[in-house]
């Protein structure tokens, strides 16, 4: 993406200058000046803030004035302005009808990406967006029968036109450890909360908390943490059997508010001669509009900008193939403890057709298919940990210590107690789970026969590298003959609450799946559909596992927060089971060995296999773990072929020699109670 600045400035300066003139007096029809007028100023405001931000005194200001800054910049956002918001669809199609309503409030929602674009200084995203809002306004100046389909047009094409270059930035800012916006701040000091506005992010209470919680810890403390963080992540090539690349090149993934932590981290990446490139997460200041928003792509998806995608997100790998090359893998930094979020499906918000739907399926695998033929799983690693934030509850700070607990918990130790699972699981041709305490769980999983049991095993012994903190065992299931039913009361699952959740599998296959979040069937099964099959028809039980780390499955009962965990956690609570592909997905031909040298063989199911006659049916580009909690577990078995089973866990306790100590955890909190 090549631009003479100076042009871009004037581009940008005349832009400012006739956005200034529709903010005072529109010429559209009375019926939509006060949507082009808010806008109008909405968008004044960022190019203010821009300036600031160019002359050095954004952050200069007292965080006071920073905090009302961050208030005026979402004020469309934000829950309680939210109601009467042109981004919010209901809303908007309640002032312009249907089809004006979806296309203007999504628009809406586009200019609000100027705010992270004006804190980067990113002056020619700026100018485009601000050239769409004028060209829109121009479609409505002269109003007749064709202005809505002329609009959309507009939109529609700034999707396409400029995909490349937005293709571009994405790619750039997650490959080069030299463009360091974030990794500044980050650098800058922790203790001056103002660095947090410098993102132009929206900063919540909860940020700010954390903030404030971090900076009370000793630098013996936060190094502990970071510690942990880095060492698993470089663990994570050992643990995988890869060969870390020299000068490769991380990609720090951390929450605002963590910045003393992260910056200790980047240090100690260094150190071990990991280049970073960092993106920051914030916590969803209002969930609603995300969800509202999640599909405006939509009115311009079609099989016309699918190709267009492909062909330049090809071009855009290919001409940064050098960068991407080394490339080695995310370092992930999770927060939990979030308020509870119930997604209010709205009938206004854009949603994809059927036709369209069966596009985005494509869209992904087609996707998928570019990425991974410049990024080798087999040439990557990862480590992904959670920590909670305020919100929480009043015992956070507890809880933060616990989990930390957690996060350093013995990895020499768990992988003996998980080693005696494994040699037991080893002679089992499969494995029977039943649930208990209202749990309905019947469920009957197939194992891969091994041929050298020497030199073979089923599952792999998972410790804190690449998933933090430690605790499972976990094989891909064979398909053919894994049926029965899966049940949990309750589960967080990709960030929604799901209420007694059932999946049904026939041949490993989901054939059935049942919740009861919405008040209608169509309801429930649509919110499935989306955020559990993505669209498929069915996926496969891509892993199977048995979680190990009762200490965390304690600290969720005590704090009364089993069901906020995130999965990275949750999963060692209990045996889970992830539908869509396995843990192996893409470097399935990539050996892998546990501690003892023995071969970890179960990488592939009958549907993966699929990539050497029929990639295309190979992988989902999904895999969600579903975890059943220690107290619903009636039994967990491993069946033999002589008819005859050993079993592991009974009514919520281990039980199988070797794993006793599994236990104690559990024993002491009830001996509490």
């Amino acid at each position: 993406m090549e631009t003479d600045m100076d042009f871009m400035k004037e581009r940008y300066d005349l832009c400012a200058e006739r956005i200034r003139e529709i903010a005072e007096v529109q010429e559209v029809p009375e019926k939509y000046r006060d949507y082009f007028k808010s806008e109008a100023e909405f968008i004044l405001s960022t190019v203010e803030m821009a300036k600031l931000v160019e002359e050095g005194n954004y952050t200069k200001q007292s965080l006071e004035e920073l905090e009302a800054w961050n208030e005026r910049l979402y004020v469309k956002f934000v829950p309680e302005n939210y109601e009467t918001s042109y981004a919010n669809p209901a809303y908007a199609v309640k002032k312009f009808g249907v089809r004006e309503g979806k296309l203007l409030c999504a628009l809406s929602a586009k200019f609000q990406e100027l705010i992270g674009h004006a804190a980067k200084q990113k002056l020619y995203f700026q100018t485009i967006v601000m050239e769409l809002f004028l060209e829109v306004y121009g479609r409505y100046c002269e109003y007749d029968e064709y202005a809505v389909k002329d609009a959309k047009a507009s939109y529609k094409s700034f999707l396409m036109d400029y995909r490349r270059d937005y293709l571009e930035d994405s790619i750039r800012n997650r490959y080069n450890p030299e463009l360091s916006f974030v990794k500044d701040i980050i650098c800058a000091d922790a203790s001056d909360e103002r660095n947090m506005y410098r993102y132009g992010a929206y900063i919540t209470d909860i940020e700010r908390k954390t903030a404030a919680f971090l900076n009370k810890l000793s630098q013996v403390e936060i190094d502990a943490m970071a510690d942990t963080y880095v060492d698993g992540y470089i663990r994570g090539f050992e643990t995988m059997g890869v060969v870390r690349k020299e000068n490769g090149v991380a990609l720090m993934m951390c929450p605002i508010g963590f910045e003393r932590m992260a910056k200790a981290a980047i240090e100690r990446f260094e150190k071990q001669g990991v280049r970073v490139t960092v993106q920051n997460t914030g916590t969803a200041g209002n969930r609603q509009f995300g969800y509202d928003h999640r599909q405006d792509h939509a009115l311009a998806f079609d099989k016309v900008y699918v190709n267009r995608y492909m062909e330049d997100m090809a071009a855009v790998y290919e001409e940064n193939k050098d960068l991407i090359s080394l490339y080695i893998g995310p370092a992930v930094v999770e927060t939990f403890g979030e308020p509870d979020f119930d997604p209010v499906n709205k009938k206004e918000a854009v949603q994809l057709d059927k036709r369209q739907i069966k596009l985005d399926r494509e869209f992904d695998q087609r996707a998928a298919k570019i990425a991974y033929s410049y990024i080798k799983s087999d040439e990557t690693s990862f480590t992904i940990i959670a920590y909670p934030v305020p919100t929480i509850g009043d015992k956070f700070e507890e809880i933060f210590a616990e989990t930390v607990r957690c996060n350093t918990l013995s990895n020499e130790e768990y992988s003996k107690i998980q080693q005696a699972l494994i040699d037991e699981l080893d002679t089992g041709y499969a494995c029977k789970i039943l649930g208990t305490n209202g749990n309905e769980t019947d469920l009957t999983v197939m194992l891969m026969e091994t041929a050298d049991p020497a030199k073979e095993t089923k599952f792999e012994n998972c410790t804190a590298d690449v998933n933090i903190p430690v605790g499972e065992v976990f094989t891909s299931p064979v398909l053919k003959g894994t049926n029965g039913l899966l049940h949990v009361s309750k589960v967080f699952l990709n960030g929604y609450e799901y209420k007694n959740l059932k999946v049904w599998f026939e041949d490993g296959k989901t054939t059935k799946l049942s919740c009861e979040n919405f008040a209608t069937e169509e309801e429930n099964q649509k919110f499935i559909s989306e955020n559990l099959l993505f669209h498929h028809d069915w996926v496969p039980l891509g892993e199977f596992a048995i979680g190990t780390n009762t200490t965390a499955f304690v600290m969720g009962e005590k704090y009364d927060i089993a069901a906020k965990l995130p999965i990275l956690i949750a999963e060692k609570t209990g045996p889970h089971f992830a539908i869509g592909d396995t843990c192996y997905k893409r470097s399935e031909d990539h050996k892998v060995y546990n501690r003892d040298g023995k071969e970890i063989i179960a990488r592939d199911n009958e549907v993966s296999l699929l990539r050497k006659t029929e990639p295309e049916k190979a992988y989902f580009n999904c895999h969600t773990d579903i975890t059943i909690p220690y107290g619903e577990i009636g039994e967990i078995s491993s069946l033999k072929k002589d008819g005859s089973k050993t079993v592991l866990i009974k009514d919520g306790r281990f039980v199988l020699p070797g794993t006793e100590e599994l236990n104690k955890p559990l024993e002491e909190y009830e001996a509490t109670k």
